[in-house]
């Protein structure tokens, strides 16, 4: 072909130099016309059908070889007598990565799989919509994984299966394990989705040992509603082997825990069943060792579960250390706990501290704080800013003085426990109303009997007001006796009758030495007013109520022999008319008494 081509066209495809690869490609492109003219010069029947070139031989072996070696990494060092092929190391990293990438890869898709089969299960049993299903699988990725390990068991394990497809094996799997219906039946008793998941992926996949569990939580009174919280919470005591639960509720009996109380005690703290014997006879082992005897320990567990099972042996110890620095001996302590066990739930740098200071500043002593603790020891369990604070500044508003307040506090501690709303202010808006106790009056009568705040006012107060008022008492009088014996209120009608009737009847006294003497009430009628009244009776002498009850029996001996001597000096013409009452200074109060006790003077009421 290339002889049959003119010399002036051949000439021009000659290079007379070594061209440059850009040059080469340039020739390369002008190459193929110029081929075709030619042709098309030589036959022009083929214009159509240029004729290509005939193709390159095949490279021989040597330049593949040569070729080969050209590509080959650097020769890596090695030490003299290896036998081993010298391989990279980076063409070793390279291939394991794409290796795992591709195991990766497959993984994923065997759990995407997986994870459509559990979904169109759960969607066939009809356990809930679409985004409550898709809520649940968010969370349930290690039962997913189950799924993707047992349906690839299942083809190596189970003839059957083996001529399945990978999602058929999954789909099996998940209705052999019946996880449709447990999930039902969890939802059933009001346990939510991240619960449900919870418990499914806890277990290990091994939902049989799961229904066991069911059975053997109701075997110990676990009521139904609590079943899922203690599958919930509990940790994982459900891979623990049923002899090692039944050893813990033995040793809980034991101790004092009566078997129809352990449901609920594990109902409530679930985390019981997660310690071994030996952590739970230390902790037992920590009460009992302050005095408790079998009831108070099962009573202090009933109570409260987690004082038992939810705190660490550390924290227990320093709260106990703290709560000894009030004063408290280990017995006491004991007795304390039985009583209050959630003292133990509370945090010392949270709670206690802040609340000590603050009593502190209320000049509450160190015995005081202990007398609250061991009187009320909920205090130490409230919150100081929203509950104790707000309550003492509503004494300090009422009119109770500030160096008063602790003195109230110590004196009747459950006065904080009180709802501030609901019982303390409807008590003062009693007393300031019903009561006749004037606004001024009002701290006084607190400070003096703070137990007042504690009683009820359909029950006690009004009874009590409604009883003086038949007697004939004013209201502002009434006030008044209030004000200087604030206790009157609280004493039952039934104790209160049989003195007033010994005193109108039999001492034949008028209402107005008990408007004087509101205390007279405080007295025992056995034991106090009519031994006296008797005496002097049988010396024909008379006192008033305040000389001839107060004062201990040696005091009272001497009063009467005054009042004998002077009638006996009076009667001989000795001395002057004078009684006992006459001879003693009447305060500015006792005036004031008097003074209201006039209005009385006409009312008669038997």
């Amino acid at each position: 072909m290339a002889a049959a081509l003119p010399h002036s066209h051949l000439r021009l495809h000659v290079p007379l130099r070594t061209p440059d690869p850009s040059s080469r490609r340039r020739c390369h492109r002008l190459r193929l016309p110029s081929l075709v003219a030619a042709s098309r010069l030589q036959n022009p029947t083929t214009a159509t059908h240029p004729v290509l070139p005939p193709p390159a031989p095949a490279p021989s072996a040597a330049l593949l070889a040569a070729e080969g070696a050209s590509l080959a990494p650097r020769r890596e060092h090695r030490f003299p007598g290896s036998v081993s092929t010298p391989t990279s190391s980076a063409a070793a990293g390279g291939l394991a990565e794409a290796e795992d990438a591709v195991l990766r890869r497959a993984l994923e898709v065997r759990r995407a799989v997986a994870a459509e089969a559990l979904v169109a299960a759960l969607s066939g049993g009809k356990v809930g919509g679409l985004t409550y299903i898709k809520n649940l699988m968010a969370r349930m990725g290690p039962f997913v994984d189950r799924v993707v390990v047992e349906a690839a068991a299942m083809r190596r394990d189970r003839p059957d299966f083996a001529h399945m497809s990978f999602n058929a094996r999954a789909k099996a799997y998940i209705q052999e394990s019946g996880l449709v219906e447990l999930v039902k039946w969890f939802k059933h008793n009001s346990m939510t989705y991240p619960q449900i998941a919870k418990v499914v992926c806890a277990c290990s996949g091994d939902l049989g040992k799961v229904r066991m569990m069911i059975k053997w939580l109701r075997s110990i009174y676990v009521k139904g509603d609590f079943l899922g919280r203690v599958l919930a919470n509990g940790g994982s005591f459900l891979n623990r082997r049923f002899e090692e639960l039944e050893e813990i509720i033995d040793y809980l009996e034991s101790c004092g825990v009566r078997r129809d109380w352990i449901g609920y005690v594990v109902s409530r703290c679930p985390q019981l069943l997660n310690l071994s014997m030996d952590e739970l006879e230390t902790r037992v082992r920590f009460y009992t060792d302050m005095g408790m005897d079998e009831k108070d320990f099962g009573t202090m567990v009933y109570d409260y579960p987690r004082v038992l099972g939810f705190l660490s042996l550390e924290e227990m110890n320093s709260k106990v250390q703290y709560l000894k620095e009030f004063g408290l001996s280990t017995e006491e302590l004991g007795r304390l706990l039985a009583f209050k066990p959630q003292l133990m739930a509370c945090g010392i740098e949270e709670r206690w501290k802040p609340l000590v200071k603050y009593l502190y500043h209320l000049n509450v002593s160190r015995d005081g704080m202990k007398r609250m603790l061991v009187v009320q020891p909920t205090i130490f369990c409230l919150d100081l800013e929203t509950v104790i604070a707000p309550k003492v500044q509503f004494l300090q508003d009422i009119g109770v003085r500030s160096d008063a307040i602790g003195n109230v506090l110590v004196k009747f501690p459950p006065v904080l426990t009180y709802s501030l709303y609901k019982k303390i202010r409807p008590v003062v808006i009693f007393l300031l109303t019903k009561g006749g106790v004037k606004q001024d009056d009002i701290g006084k009568v607190i400070a003096l009997d703070p137990q007042l705040l504690g009683c009820s006012i359909p029950h006690k107060l009004e009874v009590s007001v409604k009883y003086f008022r038949s007697l004939g008492i004013y209201h502002f009088v009434l006030g008044q006796m209030v004000a200087d014996f604030p206790a009157l209120l609280r004493y039952n009608v039934d104790i209160l009758r049989p003195k007033y009737q010994y005193l109108r009847r039999v001492m034949v006294r008028p209402l107005k030495d008990l408007i004087e003497f509101p205390r007279f009430f405080s007295y025992s009628l056995e034991d106090r007013i009519e031994p006296r009244h008797q005496t002097l009776v049988a010396n024909r002498i008379n006192m008033k109520l305040r000389y001839m009850l107060t004062g201990s029996d040696e005091e009272f001996a001497q009063r009467v022999r005054e009042a004998v001597e002077r009638r006996a000096r009076f009667e001989a013409g000795k001395g002057v008319v004078e009684t006992f009452s006459d001879a003693a200074e009447t305060s500015k109060e006792e005036e004031t008494t008097a003074a209201a006790a006039a209005c009385q003077n006409s009312i008669e009421v038997d």
